[in-house]
């Protein structure tokens, strides 16, 4: 029986990004694949009074299992609710690769998907994405689609290299596929190695240059940049000092994503960021305390330091905070 996403209590993203583009400000997308990450989402958001995308990931989805995530989602709205919190709440399939997996994730109670049609032809995307949109239409579910390519290496999504999105296809594209809103590539990338470079100093600027001319040609349209982690270095250098191996681990620097918020970018994609402060936590919890075995313990310290790591995105790079 298909479940819609109303009766849960999530919401989609037309609104969410209609305020987003009037306040000059980006909605978070934070991906999750357990408990701990979705509390310590839906924790940061509530407190900081920010609209929130809980995403996951074909992988993510597989992982959780349907059946939980559904009932997951829904207890993140009441939870929100329980802290005192009115913040619209949408759970949003990342980079879905199939028709088929984008009807199961709208059926089981999603409120809005993704169709990466970017590994396929420039017409079979088109027509892929198309059909999407027509089955997520008259059920009220957005639907995200992609141009161009992110490097980089997440989940199952894996390109060896950037292909940046031609402004003079995306008229055409979201005419003649109806989205809701476009993924594009202006130098993001996907993981915790974004650059090919040997120090922060070195990362080069995001191609700002594409983004105005996409928003000259579709002018009020909602953008979205994944792979937009900062691979934060404090969590970089715990992760190495107790006994991990990330060298040359680099992301995007806070300040571009700032200036990419304030654009019609309306949502921005953060996954790796969440990972790398847990297991940098998590690390150092057990070689501080060799003696315990007790995962709420561990996991527990990372959840309390994802909380802090949102609330700083939501505060000081998406300019989210507050807005609810």
């Amino acid at each position: 029986m298909p479940v819609d996403f109303k009766s849960l209590g999530l919401s989609n993203t037309k609104e969410m990004f209609k305020r987003a583009m009037e306040g000059k400000y980006a909605v978070p997308a934070y991906n999750f694949n357990n408990l701990e990450q979705l509390q310590a989402i839906i924790t940061a958001c509530a407190e900081t009074k920010s609209p929130v995308i809980i995403q996951v990931s074909k992988g993510a989805r597989s992982y959780a299992n349907e059946i939980l995530l559904r009932h997951m989602a829904a207890g993140a709205v009441e939870y929100a609710r329980s802290l005192g919190s009115q913040i619209p709440i949408c759970l949003h399939l990342d980079h879905g690769d199939s028709y088929d997996l984008c009807v199961s994730c709208i059926e089981s109670g999603f409120s809005s998907v993704m169709i990466d049609g970017s590994a396929h032809s420039y017409e079979d995307n088109i027509a892929l994405t198309k059909k999407v949109v027509e089955y997520a239409r008259p059920r009220d579910v957005s639907v995200e689609g992609e141009l161009g390519v992110l490097a980089g290496i997440e989940d199952h999504v894996s390109h060896a290299e950037s292909k940046y999105t031609h402004p003079e296809q995306v008229e055409d594209f979201v005419g003649r596929t109806g989205v809701d809103s476009l993924a594009i590539s202006i130098g993001t990338s996907h993981g915790a190695y974004k650059f090919k470079v040997k120090s922060q100093a070195e990362i080069p600027p995001l191609r700002f240059d594409i983004l105005e001319e996409i928003e000259k040609r579709i002018p009020g349209f909602p953008i979205v940049l994944h792979g937009a982690s900062s691979v934060m270095p404090e969590y970089i250098k715990m992760i190495n000092d107790f006994g991990g191996d990330m060298a040359g681990a680099l992301g995007v620097p806070e300040e571009q994503l700032r200036r990419a918020a304030k654009s019609a970018v309306c949502k921005i994609n953060i996954d790796s960021d969440g990972r790398l402060a847990m297991t940098a936590v998590i690390r150092k919890y057990l070689k501080e305390n060799p003696k315990e075995f007790d995962p709420r313990k561990y996991i527990g310290a990372a959840r309390s330091a994802l909380v802090e790591v949102l609330k700083h995105k939501n505060e000081m790079v998406l300019g989210s905070a507050g807005r609810y």
